[in-house]
C-alpha cells in the first residue's frame, strides 16, 4: 500500500474520494512506547478497576495477562495518557482538515488482539454511533505493526459514498467474532484491501466506510491499536451506547478536542464507564447468539 503522507489539500481529496486516509509515522517511536507501556498498565489493573478484569499475579508475564482480553472501551476515562492522545496535535490538525474546525471525541477503544484472537466482521461505524451530519470518523493508531498475518484492518475504498446504513446478516465466517456482518457479496474480492501499516501510523476512516479485520494467525505477535471516534462539534449526538444509556437527542459525554463547543450551554456529562469487550460480539444484533 502506498504511503499517503499527502499535503492538506490532497489529504482531504483522497479522504473524500476513498473514505479513508493513511498517514505513516505520524507518531514517534517514543510516543508509541508510551502507549505500549500504558496498555500493559491498564490491563494489569493499575489505572483503575474495570468490571470483569481478572486480578493478575505478581509473577504473571505481561503477554499472558494481555492474552485474556480483546479490548477495553473508554480507557481514556481512567488513563491520563490515553486521554492526552485524544487531543494529539498532529491528529487534531488532520481531523480539522477532514471533518471541521470544531471537533469532539465520544469514544476510545484499546485493542490487544493476541495470537489466535478473532477479528471484527464487516461493518460501518455509523451503524453503532449515529451522527446527524454524517461526520463520524474513526482514528486507528497502530501501536504494533499491523499486517495480514496478525489481523490488520481491511477496507473497501469508496464504500462510504453510498451514504446509508447497510443491512446486517448472520455471520458464517469463523475469522470474525461477531454474530452478524454486512453482506459484502456485491463487492469484488479485489475491492477489499488490507491496511498494512507500521507502528506509529494512523488510519482515518469515514463512519460509512465498510471495514473489518480477520483473525490473528501468528504464534506470538499482538496487534495492539488505540481507536478513537470523533465527529463535528456542530452536530448533536443521538447515541444511547447500544441501549446501555437512556435515549438522548444529544449525548454530552464528550471531549472537545478542537475549536469551540456550540452546545456549551449544555452540561458535559460522565455516564460512560470503561468496560471489557466480549469475545463474541452481538452489538445491536437481531440475531440470537445461540442460533445454529
Amino acid at each position: 500500500m502506498t504511503n499517503l503522507n499527502l499535503d492538506i489539500k490532497n489529504q482531504r481529496e483522497f479522504y473524500d474520494n476513498n473514505g479513508y486516509l493513511i498517514v505513516s509515522d505520524l507518531l514517534s517511536d517514543n510516543e508509541i512506547d508510551i502507549l505500549k507501556n500504558e496498555t500493559k498498565e491498564i490491563f494489569k489493573g493499575n489505572r483503575g478497576l474495570i468490571d470483569g478484569l481478572i486480578e493478575s499475579s505478581q509473577n504473571e508475564e505481561d503477554e499472558d495477562i494481555l492474552k485474556k482480553y480483546v479490548a477495553i472501551h473508554f480507557p481514556h476515562k481512567i488513563s491520563e495518557v490515553i486521554y492526552s492522545f485524544l487531543k494529539h496535535d498532529k491528529i487534531v490538525s488532520i481531523l480539522q482538515n477532514l471533518v471541521s474546525e470544531n471537533v469532539k471525541c465520544m469514544q476510545s477503544m484499546l485493542f490487544v488482539k493476541a495470537p489466535g484472537k478473532a477479528g471484527q466482521s464487516w461493518h460501518q461505524d455509523e451503524f453503532y454511533i449515529p451522527t446527524r451530519d454524517k461526520s463520524l470518523i474513526g482514528v486507528w493508531i497502530a501501536i504494533d505493526d499491523a499486517n495480514i498475518d496478525n489481523g490488520c484492518l481491511w477496507i473497501i475504498p469508496g464504500s462510504h459514498k453510498l451514504g446509508y446504513i447497510l443491512p446486517r446478516v448472520k455471520n458464517e465466517n469463523k475469522s470474525f467474532a461477531d454474530v452478524d456482518t454486512v453482506d459484502v457479496s456485491s463487492y469484488k474480492e479485489e475491492d477489499m484491501i488490507p491496511v498494512e501499516v507500521k507502528r506509529g501510523s494512523v488510519v482515518f476512516f469515514n463512519g460509512y466506510t465498510l471495514h473489518s479485520s480477520l483473525r490473528n494467525q501468528t504464534a506470538s505477535n499482538f496487534r495492539t491499536a488505540l481507536v478513537n471516534h470523533y465527529m463535528s462539534a456542530e452536530s448533536m449526538l443521538p447515541w444511547d451506547q447500544d441501549g446501555k444509556l437512556p435515549p438522548s437527542d444529544d449525548l454530552r459525554d464528550i471531549v472537545i478536542v478542537a475549536g469551540i463547543d456550540p452546545y456549551s450551554y449544555k452540561e458535559i456529562t460522565d455516564v460512560n464507564k470503561p468496560f471489557l469487550r466480549p469475545e463474541v460480539l452481538a452489538i445491536k444484533s437481531k440475531i440470537n447468539v445461540n442460533e445454529d
